[in-house]
């Protein structure tokens, strides 16, 4: 009888292995939980930090308007490149509007401005954090009596859920923008019957909100993420960079489980 391969994997440690990732995702959601419903209770009870919800606004909002801007722009254009195949073949111009616009509004904007104010504010938030988990800054606070909740994680909170709202917002527009110019140089649209197509009553206000809707549960799934990554950091400045690699790719992963929930469940 041949001896088993010395390399071969052992049932047990695959099933081992297995349990062991789920009991981390289960452990990453229910801390997410208990910290969402710790944010919350700060902010139904306005006990939060003003002034470190201005500052957050600030760096995640502001700052966060040049890379909006060049995604949304080429988001739009992208959209109209891929369409314009089957626009010249059957010659639907007119329909051009409602097709860039359905998928932008609907899913392209708000998802595609999520992973990037995830890749940029999510990783940031984590690692200052984190950071101020292994430098014992949490633990200071707390001596002092403030409550690292309404001081750090709340303002924040809300800094991200609106960063992304009002992001999503922008880059609708931007995006509706540089699909009518790019369908114009590249297929010989005019932006009047590009923007006619676009609200000729295909398209309503449901079409909008249905992406803001998605815009908001992002931030929400963002903002817990990072916060919670960064509050439960160890191991020093490695464990910093661990946290940092686990948010983004914690987050990415819930935008896309819930952007399909979102989307089976809206109109």
């Amino acid at each position: 009888m041949a001896a088993p391969a010395a390399n071969a994997p052992e049932p047990s440690s695959f099933l081992f292995g297995l349990g062991n990732t789920f009991l981390e995702i289960a452990q990453t959601a229910g801390g997410m939980g208990v910290l969402g419903f710790k944010v919350l209770a700060r902010i139904v009870t306005f006990k939060f930090d003003r002034l470190e919800l201005l500052r957050n606004l600030e760096r995640m909002g502001v700052r966060s308007v040049p890379i909006v801007i060049v995604t949304a722009l080429f988001t739009g254009a992208i959209m109209v490149l891929q369409a314009a195949p089957l626009v010249q073949r059957f010659g639907a111009h007119g329909l051009l509007g409602w097709g860039a616009g359905f998928g932008t509004l609907r899913e392209i904007a708000p998802l595609l401005t999520a992973l990037m104010i995830n890749g940029r504010v999510g990783a940031n938030n984590t690692a200052e954090l984190g950071t101020m988990v292994v430098t014992e800054q949490i633990d200071a606070l707390r001596v002092l009596a403030i409550d690292p909740i309404a001081f750090l994680v709340a303002p924040r909170t809300i800094a991200i859920v609106t960063t992304l709202f009002l992001s999503t917002i922008f880059a609708d527009v931007l995006a509706l923008f540089g699909a009518a110019y790019a369908g114009w140089g590249l297929l010989g649209v005019a932006p009047s019957v590009f923007y006619n197509g676009l609200t000729s009553g295909l398209l309503g206000i449901g079409d909008v909100m249905n992406g803001l809707i998605k815009s908001v549960v992002f931030g929400i799934v963002m903002a817990l993420a990072s916060c919670q990554f960064g509050l439960s950091v160890t191991g020093g400045a490695p464990g910093v960079g661990r946290a940092v690699n686990a948010t983004v790719v914690a987050s990415a992963a819930g935008i896309f489980v819930l952007d399909y929930f979102v989307s089976f469940t809206l109109p």
